[in-house]
């Protein structure tokens, strides 16, 4: 849901206010109680990332995708040495 920047002609109280794309757009300022309420075009009007969870490393660069990619093939290389080395054990016969 966006928020949205509204601003009184009344008396000149500016807020936001976060609401769905679909309610209607208030018309009645909180601050005076007039009818003078109007919704500001800008940035307000879209989706706002805020708090914690969204960091400039959630998006890595090519190179360090690159280099993950090749750590994890190594590692699913040994992986698969050692399993195989498991399966050439004699199996133990159960008593």
């Amino acid at each position: 849901m966006p928020t949205y920047d509204y601003e009184c002609d009344g008396c000149g109280h500016e807020f936001e206010l976060f609401q769905g794309i679909k309610d209607p757009v208030k018309r009645k300022c909180p601050e005076c109680k007039r009818f003078k309420l109007r919704r500001l075009f800008g940035t307000g009007a879209a989706v706002m990332f805020k708090g914690s969870g969204f960091y400039e490393t959630d998006y890595r660069s090519d190179s360090y995708k690159k280099a993950a990619a090749a750590d994890k093939k190594k590692s699913e290389g040994k992986k698969s040495k050692d399993s195989s080395k498991s399966e050439n054990k004699p199996k133990k016969k159960p008593d």
